[in-house]
């Protein structure tokens, strides 16, 4: 099998390849290594490659996706053996001891592990620029970002290395990226997939593992290995009634889904990204759906609160956690970083637990908001991706940054009011998909509509707690009604890269 070939096929159609002995494991892995060799100098997306190791223990498994190679997120995904860095220099000598549940079921898949895949610094950003690793590009315009978190993966799947790789959404790290890179990327909900052995919840339940891909079916074959509980998980989610890869092929009832487009943080939204979605509704009103205009009713501003009060929370833990394991010193890490973890250890825990308990508030919102409607539509990103280095922060705030630290100013922070101004800074460009991540329901982002300049623009759709099923259906729907595929063609001939 040469590249050209490779190119053709998702993972699904790979697999049935090699059952149909039309190819051999060895032959597509050989394939994927020569795009990755060819692709990667100018994207960065591999941070730690395994290629001799996936061609001398091609997959033994029987599973559905045998043979087909994959690339892991080097956040957690822990693969006994290999490093798993969180794109930071504090954890560059972090092994993992065990595989967790999501590499374990992988192998049950039977795909066949070629590395790991770069993130930001603990995927706090929705670029991936970290200074362990360097910028890694967009397949699409490489002087873009491919998103973030799981820039990494988004960008190596883009660009065919892989038709699928692993990634993970506390904020919105699965669909930023697929929304960038032109793929399919679908947050599952909270506990479908189990972040066990490692720790009961990613945090704090805001964070959910899946893949990026470039087809429906992908995504769906895989969430049907994925899913499911594991000794000692904190729930159990009820499993569907049928196999998601099923979903994709079944056309879904009328739905009536509510579309809005305004930021819920009240910033500009790109109009690239409006007619993503006002064209996405023509659509789905020509295929017998009711599309209204309406919004859950919820305090954008509380929500960007509470969201960025997780990351205080969770970057002081992981910077803790780090000293004692590791012997990190703060300056290990970035600065960006360092001022997230003095901002966490000064804010007062009964703070903390008021602003998680106020997830339920969003929670319910949403659920009033289900009563009537079936899905919501809205724009995936505000802004198209931010040119490599663009959202660097500024020489002047750096030093404003390294004075806080110095003078341990967390409090005074709180207390101003600046932690309102940075939530709202921090999520401008990217302020529709943190929603999900707090109520712990279902979302994803679709390719559905691509600029005058050939750039992807994703349109986001959320559904119920637990109705994967619907998200797929639709998925598939619209799939056929709006093919992507066609588009890599760019990305395969050399165009872009």
């Amino acid at each position: 099998m040469n590249v050209s070939d490779y190119l053709q096929f998702d993972a699904v159609g790979l697999a049935d390849l090699v059952r149909r002995r039309k190819a051999t494991p060895r032959e597509i892995i050989n394939a994927a290594i020569e795009r990755a060799e060819a692709v990667n100098p100018t994207l960065n997306a591999i941070c730690h490659a395994q290629f001799s190791a996936a061609l001398e223990r091609p997959s033994a498994s029987s599973g559905l996706l045998s043979g087909v190679p994959f690339l892991l997120k080097d956040l957690a995904q822990e693969q006994a053996g290999e490093p798993c860095t969180f794109g930071s220099r504090a954890l560059r000598h972090q092994v993992a001891e065990r595989d967790s549940a999501y590499v374990k079921r992988a192998r049950e898949a039977g795909l066949a592990i070629l590395g790991r895949t770069a993130t930001p610094e603990l995927g706090l950003k929705a670029v991936t620029e970290s200074r362990l690793w360097g910028p890694t590009r967009n397949p699409w315009d490489t002087e873009r970002t491919p998103g973030g978190s799981s820039g990494g993966s988004g960008a190596a799947v883009a660009a065919g290395i892989v038709p699928m790789a692993g990634a993970n959404d506390g904020g919105g790290s699965i669909r930023i990226p697929a929304a960038y890179c032109g793929l399919f990327g679908l947050k599952p909900s909270r506990g479908r997939v189990s972040a066990g052995p490692g720790t009961g919840e990613h945090w704090t339940g805001a964070s959910a593992d899946h893949v990026v891909s470039r087809s429906v079916r992908d995504s769906a074959t895989m969430l049907d290995y994925l899913a499911g509980a594991e000794s000692g998980d904190p729930f159990t989610v009820a499993p569907p009634d049928r196999a998601y890869a099923d979903c994709v092929t079944e056309s879904p009832r009328p739905l009536r889904i509510g579309v809005f487009t305004n930021s819920p943080y009240g910033g500009e939204v790109a109009r690239e990204c409006i007619d993503a979605v006002e064209n996405t509704a023509k659509t789905l009103e020509n295929l017998g759906h009711t599309i209204e205009y309406a919004r859950p009713d919820f305090d954008g501003m509380a929500l960007a609160r509470c969201y960025l009060a997780l990351y205080f929370g969770e970057v002081s833990a992981a910077m803790a956690r780090a000293a004692e394991r590791y012997g990190a010193r703060d300056r290990d890490f970035e600065l960006d970083t360092r001022l997230l973890g003095m901002l966490g250890r000064t804010l007062p825990t009964p703070d903390y637990v008021r602003l998680r308990q106020q997830w339920n508030e969003f929670a319910r919102a949403l659920g009033l908001f289900f009563e009537t409607y079936d899905l919501y539509l809205c724009p995936t990103t505000g802004q198209m991706p931010a040119r490599v280095g663009e959202l660097d922060t500024p020489a002047h705030l750096q030093l404003v940054s390294r004075l806080m630290l110095l003078l341990r100013a967390g409090r005074l922070v709180h207390r101003s009011g600046m932690a309102d101004e940075l939530a709202l800074e921090s999520l401008a460009r990217t302020p529709f998909t943190q929603l999900a991540n707090l109520t712990g329901t279902p979302a994803m982002s679709m390719p559905l509509h691509w600029t005058a300049q050939g750039m992807p623009v994703g349109v986001h759709f959320g559904a119920p707690y637990g109705d994967e099923a619907t998200l797929y259906q639709l998925a598939g729907q619209l799939e056929a009604a709006l093919p992507w595929w066609h588009r890599y063609d760019a990305l395969s001939s050399g165009d872009t890269l």
